[in-house]
């Protein structure tokens, strides 16, 4: 391969910096454009209504031919979930470890697209040639087995992105990170690492996954009722954890939740998780146990209103309720976001008469590393330039100060927003022009059809509630034949807000003479001046600004 001195290089983010979650990452070596991840992130309380949010790829459209393929460092929903809807619009091949395959397959089937993608399975020694580029890969820890970090090769040095990883020392599944791969890619040279941040803020280490296990196994020896346990479902290594406890202390385990069945599914097939197959029932079986023979594994971790966990905090599950002796484990740490329904979760657990565990007790670490690591990963790769990546501004900027302890320069780190581009010259880097970047909302069968016109909308409606006015005309007479009639949801309560009401309706009058008396022809006219003026009243009388629809009918 011929070996070009004067590259140019381009590294940006259109997602998962300064913020968790939507990750994705764009490495550009002359005409060869690598793609790393491409994640979704779960919508903000401000977003009303959505679901999903993904990473803008107005770019990438633009460069389609250029793309090599998007490289995949694990099977996580905020490295692989937007697939589905950038796999519609870009046709690349697609590649990942055995485990992430096995989950984006999954995904792309169920999305109609299995047929059209290419999936390229590579390993931790595998060696890529992406067009002229050429990309490998070394082993890293975390929550999830077959966790890759990626390297892209310039005759400048490595463009290393580390994936999401911690230094465990003991992992659950026996296999270490490749830190002789990474020292010997320090040695070659690092020209640029983009380097997860989310636990920056974390002094010390992060605890290993094997204390988890003997802390399960501890609660499922001393619970002497059902123990409900409910953890990420794409944490293979803590499901793993559960079924050993269950096995160790004679109860069955019922899989319940969607996502969660699909995973333990996949990973049992592809050789990731081990049990004896009588070691699961059904979830319409934990009758037929007594309750110190049975597990329950779930979705909910987070407090989602819809998932297993939740319903059954409620008694809205039609299987399975909490009931008083049930022990219920929270095999997980908050996201960031999420501490507020995880706390009401936990509350209507407690209610329902459960023994909770979470938070304070050992009962989950990190997927990430902490300061320590994060600093034998800079001291082991040794790059010339950092852009700590994965994580809100706080978390890059922590990592950017851990960063310079350890002897990179201040202004060799660059801390990006979507959409800044860092281009290296000549080994040389510099915050250069911006690409499109942004959200892009996915609301039911929707994508991107959800702007902020249709969120403020919503919002205001979430907040003071509508007024929907009706008249109906004659044009030709200037004349109102019927109305105007004001009917309200969510503004006031009608029966107790009659006066008002009635003079709102006196108002809309008020703006129909005079309008007809001017002789106007427009009905954009007529409905601003109806939403201007009962604006102004409502405002007055109430301090509300309700979203006010005029409706207008000619006859």
């Amino acid at each position: 391969m011929a070996v070009d001195n004067k590259e140019n290089i381009k590294v940006f983010a259109l997602g998962g910096v300064g913020e968790i979650g939507k990750n994705m990452y764009v490495v550009e070596v002359n005409e060869d454009i690598i793609i790393i991840d491409a994640g979704l992130m779960f919508p903000k309380e401000e977003m009303l209504g959505i679901d999903k949010v993904i990473p803008d790829i107005t770019y990438l459209l633009e460069n389609e031919k250029r793309i090599r393929g998007i490289f995949l460092t694990h099977g996580h929903e905020d490295h692989i979930g937007g697939l589905p809807y950038v796999l519609r619009e870009l046709s690349v091949p697609v590649y990942g470890t055995k485990l992430t395959l096995g989950l984006v397959g999954h995904k792309l089937t169920e999305a109609g697209l299995i047929e059209k993608v290419k999936l390229v399975e590579i390993n931790s020694n595998s060696i890529i040639k992406a067009g002229d580029t050429k990309v490998t890969f070394f082993r890293t820890n975390h929550s999830i087995p077959d966790s890759v970090g990626v390297s892209v090769h310039t005759s400048k040095g490595a463009i290393v992105h580390t994936g999401d990883f911690k230094f465990d020392f003991t992992p659950a599944d026996g296999k270490h990170a490749d830190m002789q791969k990474m020292a010997q890619l320090g040695e070659n040279g690092v020209l640029c690492l983009l380097s997860d941040s989310t636990n920056a803020e974390k002094a010390g280490y992060t605890g290993s996954e094997t204390s988890v296990g003997h802390k399960i196994s501890d609660v499922f020896y001393e619970s002497k009722g059902r123990v409900i346990i409910a953890s990420f479902a794409s944490n293979i290594h803590r499901i793993q954890q559960i079924l050993d406890a269950a096995i160790a202390n004679q109860r069955k385990v019922a899989v319940v939740g969607r996502s969660m069945e699909n995973v333990v599914r996949i990973a049992s097939e592809l050789g990731y998780l081990s049990f004896p197959k009588e070691q699961i029932i059904d979830i319409t079986e934990v009758p037929n146990y007594d309750d110190d023979k049975v597990a329950i594994l779930s979705t909910g971790s987070q407090g989602e209103p819809m998932a297993a966990l939740s319903r059954m905090a409620r008694h809205a599950h039609r299987q399975v309720q909490i009931k008083h002796g049930d022990t219920v484990i929270i095999a997980a740490t908050p996201i960031p976001g999420n501490e507020t329904s995880i706390s009401k979760i936990i509350d209507l657990l407690f209610r329902a008469g459960a023994n909770v565990i979470y938070g304070q007790d050992v009962v989950h670490v990190s997927g990430h590393g902490s300061q320590e690591e994060l600093k034998l990963m800079l001291n082991l790769m040794k790059p010339k330039y950092l852009v700590p990546v994965h994580g809100e501004y706080r978390m890059q900027k922590a990592h950017a100060d851990l960063a310079v302890s350890v002897g990179t320069p201040r202004h060799h780190i660059f801390l990006v927003e979507k959409g800044d581009v860092i281009e290296i010259k000549d080994g040389h880097a510099r915050k250069g022009s911006k690409v499109p970047s942004g959200d892009v909302l996915i609301d039911g069968l929707g994508v991107g059809d959800i702007g902020n016109i249709v969120l403020r909308d919503r919002r205001l409606l979430s907040q003071d509630g509508a007024l929907v006015v009706v008249v109906t005309l004659s044009k030709g007479k200037r004349k109102v034949l019927a109305g105007p009639e004001v009917i309200t949801r969510g503004f006031v309560y009608v029966r107790e807000s009659e006066e008002l009401l009635v003079e709102a309706n006196k108002v809309v009058s008020k703006v129909l003479d005079g309008w007809m008396s001017n002789q106007g022809h427009e009905w954009s006219s007529l409905k601003a001046g109806i939403r201007d003026g009962l604006g102004q009243y409502l405002f007055e009388k109430t301090r509300r600004r309700p979203m006010i629809l005029p409706i207008i009918m000619e006859v």
